[in-house]
């Protein structure tokens, strides 16, 4: 299993008038989490599509535990536990740092695709440096 933390603020723009994030946010704050994954496996996001690849989502989930507010610290921990095969699946908990309380949950799978926008299996490249860290 790859595991990474990420954490961040929760900004003022995230929140609704109460000071609570709004429930679409967490799956930006997911996407943040996904990018900076990337870019600790040694595959930033950006060079993944300059070698002519992407991976959009294809299925998105969610599960609010309990509310995040304004100003407060939190980690996302973003886990792939499987190499990936037609898709990727990669795992997610929004955590409050101090309390280690789990505030959200959730997973987001991705296919892959080429520059024309075909389905394609996942690159040789990425699949290696998954495997790397995989072990």
């Amino acid at each position: 299993m790859y595991r990474h933390r990420y954490q961040f603020r929760v900004r003022y723009r995230d929140v609704d008038y109460l000071g609570v994030v709004y429930y679409s946010r967490y799956l930006e704050f997911f996407e943040a989490a996904r990018d900076e994954m990337m870019r600790a496996l040694g595959m930033p996001y950006s060079e993944f599509e300059r070698n002519g690849y992407a991976m959009p989502v294809v299925e998105a989930h969610c599960v609010y535990q309990k509310s995040a507010h304004f100003d407060e610290l939190l980690t996302i921990i973003s886990r792939i536990s499987a190499p990936p095969s037609a898709r990727l699946k990669i795992n997610y908990e929004i955590i409050r740092e101090n309390e280690e309380t789990v505030l959200a949950s959730g997973y987001t799978v991705h296919a892959f695709i080429n520059k024309a926008g075909k389905a394609v299996r996942p690159p040789h490249f990425f699949r290696q440096l998954l495997q790397a860290r995989l072990g």
